[in-house]
């Protein structure tokens, strides 16, 4: 273990960083990670362990499952990863802090060494994370700080044991739990340095397209029941938010104009903001009852502001774009779609931003001349 330490101190140091913030940070960063690590061992010690709870010992094997599916038949990384497991006795594994200016969804960045710039910042002590957003509330941006069960090392540590299951996530919803490992293990196939919203639209399209095909070779009728309530929801409030995110996005370039008045921003900005909650009550209303889930729609939704609106955005922007891509591959060679979706991702990825954005809009839905009429049910 003393030599992880010192490969993960030297790694996240590079670049020759000064100054006493960013020492601070990194270690922070560096003595986390390895905390987790020792608290991880690996999956046959806890099945075999009498102490080991048998609903966990459901659910490890149930992940071990979802792992070797994500290997055969999704083409991702067969390595060391997600082959451990840790308690580490708390919620998150870490919580991030992102933040925005008040009058955009562009979210702050900060660069590391390792991953290039990014639109977050993790902390492995929520209370060193509230008070990284102090102080960026101080300089005027908005900020959100909210806890996160999964990280990925990108295949860095794979040779120290890779990333571990973790308590965090194991006790999800099967549909769930195969989406954060094919999601986590996306980021180890291709990541670009510095480009949040690829490398997560990336991962999500990968999530979503996985679970898809999970549920239809191998899911039991029970995990795709349950993944139909919960994909219910999740789509409700996906729709909600990125309509609530085109209205912001408009306000905020309306209230750019010359002419634009005085208080308009905050004005305008306010009824989006009370109308994206008014419409979220009504969209609750109508979910099953699940108090633990509607817990952490509720606290996203009362904290929503430009910083949280731009983190959603990240992970999803790009995902229709992905989506068609691999369509784009599967017509060409179905028995081959996840490698040259890999290998074509790997592409853009070499490409200047504007020309990876551009190679990502989804192409326009064909339409009837003449103008379109609602139906009598919409």
């Amino acid at each position: 273990m003393r030599v992880l330490w010192r490969a993960l101190l030297a790694a996240l140091l590079m670049g020759g960083l000064t100054g006493c913030s960013h020492l601070g940070y990194y270690w922070q960063s560096v003595s986390g990670h390895v905390q987790l690590m020792r608290a991880a061992r690996p999956i046959p010690d806890w099945l075999a362990d009498p102490a080991t709870p048998p609903l966990l010992k459901t659910r490890l094997a149930s992940a071990q499952a979802l792992r070797g599916y994500a290997v055969r038949q999704l083409g991702l990384p067969d390595n060391a990863s997600y082959h451990r497991y840790a308690d580490l006795h708390r919620s998150a594994v870490i919580w991030n802090v992102t933040a925005a200016p008040p009058d955009a969804l562009t979210l702050h960045t900060w660069c590391f060494p390792v991953t290039g710039c990014i639109g977050y910042r993790g902390y492995f002590d929520v209370q060193a994370a509230r008070s990284e957003a102090a102080g960026l509330r101080a300089q005027g941006l908005e900020t959100h700080v909210y806890g996160v069960p999964a990280y990925s090392t990108l295949g860095w540590l794979n040779w120290a044991g890779g990333d571990p299951l973790l308590n965090t996530f194991i006790h999800y919803p099967e549909g769930e739990l195969a989406r954060l490992i094919f999601h986590e293990l996306a980021h180890q196939v291709v990541y670009l340095n510095g480009d949040t919203s690829f490398n997560e639209s990336f991962a999500t399209a990968v999530e979503l397209i996985g679970v898809r095909q999970w549920l239809a070779q191998a899911a039991s009728p029970a995990a795709r029941q349950a993944n139909a309530q919960s994909e219910a929801l999740r789509l409700g409030f996906r729709d909600l938010t990125r309509a609530t995110r085109a209205r912001l996005e408009a306000v905020y370039a309306q209230t750019r104009k010359p002419d634009s008045a005085p208080g308009d921003l905050a004005q305008r900005k306010a009824e989006v903001m009370a109308d994206f909650r008014r419409q979220y009550a009504a969209l609750r209303s109508q979910w099953p009852i699940d108090p633990a889930r509607q817990a952490g729609y509720d606290q996203w939704v009362a904290n929503a502001n430009n910083a949280a609106f731009g983190a959603l955005a990240a992970y999803d922007a790009l995902v229709p774009g992905f989506e068609a891509l691999y369509e784009q591959q599967r017509a060409r060679q179905p028995e081959q779609a996840w490698p040259l979706f890999y290998e074509a991702v790997r592409q853009l990825a070499r490409l200047p931003e504007a020309e990876r954005l551009r190679r990502l809009q989804p192409p326009a839905p064909v339409s009837s001349a003449g103008p379109s009429t609602p139906s009598a049910g919409d």
